[in-house]
């Protein structure tokens, strides 16, 4: 069975279901993020309480001030934490347990969790409870989003390089979705607490999709094909670059190994799947940790210099900020579907990643306030928006690349393998860029 009889994905039906996942892994994240001042202001809401004395009210208000301070750092480590904790985890254990449970599961899980938080939205709490039962969530959410994430990008590595793209497209698009959200609940003037509903059900909509997407994969033709085929040979550059133009070249006999029979499956080595795709996953760590480490902690500090109080001041950093990240971001994942420049073998493409490093000093530089030590050299907005155009594009098409290019390094038996440990790094990425944010900040 060769490459050049392979069935065609007929409508793009695989690539469209892999977007549907690669924004379901995401959106739901995005969501809760985006209702970060609606679960702050649950804690400022008084305790029901029948008749406290003015002692009992002075600590709930010492008390309410402290979670509500606390909330972004707790949020960020509840995270970082499991998502860096689970994903390696998924890298080692995802022979032992089968596909569908790791996919399928983690999607309910967090369905559950989206549902539960949605239900909160109208029930009366004290603040404690309210944070203690919402750092629960966040670690749920992010302990099975890990699973969710690596087993996804492993499962995109058995397929066409290009089939990691729409993953990382719909994951993109999350992050558009979301700040076009949260520019629209800003302009209605919508309660916190009705714009945060909307989210979360909005979450589990978008779930339920992504779940019946996934039972569809199993009868299509396509996904089928390259589910079964398996060689102790890397598949060559030709069908690397395999696109939704479907330019087919032939390849050597494949013999053919159903994938889902874990007795059969080849094992696999995780440390010396890492020898071989080291660079890939180095490259996507470090675009992470940068891009981490300076957005949003250092970009939502800058202030604009021609609002002078006006409209403009309120959405500058919704716009220039989260909305303008997340659309070029998004441009950047998707145009991997077209183009894959420069090459998985190329020196040019670490040197690119390392490039990225630039853009640290250039944010510092602009109009952040309050600021410690260096200087505004570039106090107009127009720069701010420059750099972030070209730092968000920048990220989307150096990280797309890198997930694709890095199951590719490595026989078919080992791509899904690979796919895991590309996520893990991923996810290392996020929590390096997390930890070096305070530094960072703290420099300008």
């Amino acid at each position: 069975m060769t490459a050049i009889n392979a069935p065609r994905d007929k409508y793009n039906a695989v690539w469209v279901i892999f977007f549907i996942m690669g924004l379901g892994t995401l959106l739901p994240w995005n969501f809760f993020i985006t209702a970060t001042m609606y679960f702050t202001s649950r804690l400022k809401d008084p305790p029901t309480e029948g008749g406290a004395n003015a002692t009992n009210e002075t600590t709930a208000e010492k008390e309410r001030s402290v979670l509500e301070a606390k909330f972004s750092s707790t949020m960020t480590l509840c995270a970082m934490v499991p998502l860096l904790i689970f994903t390696c985890l998924n890298s080692f254990i995802h022979q032992k347990i089968p596909q569908k449970l790791r996919i399928v599961g983690s999607l309910a899980v967090i369905f559950g969790v989206f549902l539960i938080t949605a239900t909160l939205v109208k029930v009366e709490m004290a603040p404690i409870s309210f944070f203690s039962i919402t750092m629960i969530c966040i670690i749920c959410i992010n302990s099975f989003g890990a699973v969710l994430q690596g087993s996804l990008f492993g499962l995109a590595g058995l397929l066409p390089a290009s089939y990691t793209t729409p993953i990382m497209s719909g994951q993109g698009l999350a992050g558009t979705f979301a700040a076009i959200s949260m520019i629209c609940a800003l302009a209605s003037g919508s309660e916190l607490k009705d714009s945060a509903f909307g989210y979360f059900i909005t979450a589990c909509v978008v779930i339920l999709l992504a779940i019946a997407s996934y039972l569809t994969l199993p009868t299509l033709e396509f996904f089928q094909y390259y589910l079964e085929c398996d060689s102790s040979k890397p598949a060559n550059d030709e069908e690397n670059k395999m696109d939704l133009l479907k330019k087919e070249n032939p390849v050597e006999m494949r013999p053919v190994l159903s994938l889902t029979d874990e007795d059969h499956r080849p094992t696999v080595s995780v440390f010396n799947v890492f020898r071989q795709i080291w660079v890939m996953a180095l490259s996507v760590c470090f675009i992470f940790a940068i891009t981490i480490g300076t957005f949003p902690t250092l970009t939502v500090e800058v202030k604009s210099v021609v609002a002078n109080g006006g409209l403009w001041e309120t959405y500058f950093i919704p716009v220039s900020c989260f909305l303008i990240f997340n659309v070029m971001d998004w441009a950047g994942r998707s145009l991997t579907a077209v183009c894959m420049w420069p090459g998985k073998d190329s020196v040019l493409l670490p040197v690119l990643v390392a490039a990225r490093v630039v853009f640290v000093p250039l944010f510092m530089l602009c109009n952040v306030q309050p600021r410690y030590y260096l200087p505004v050299l570039f106090e107009h907005d127009a720069w701010y928006i420059l750099f972030m155009i070209l730092f968000a594009f920048s990220n989307g098409y150096l990280a797309s690349l890198c997930m694709c290019f890095g199951p590719k390094k490595v026989p078919p038996h080992e791509a899904e393998t690979a796919g895991a440990v590309m996520a893990f790094f991923l996810s290392l990425g996020l929590a390096l860029g997390a930890a070096l944010s305070f530094g960072i900040r703290a420099m300008a």
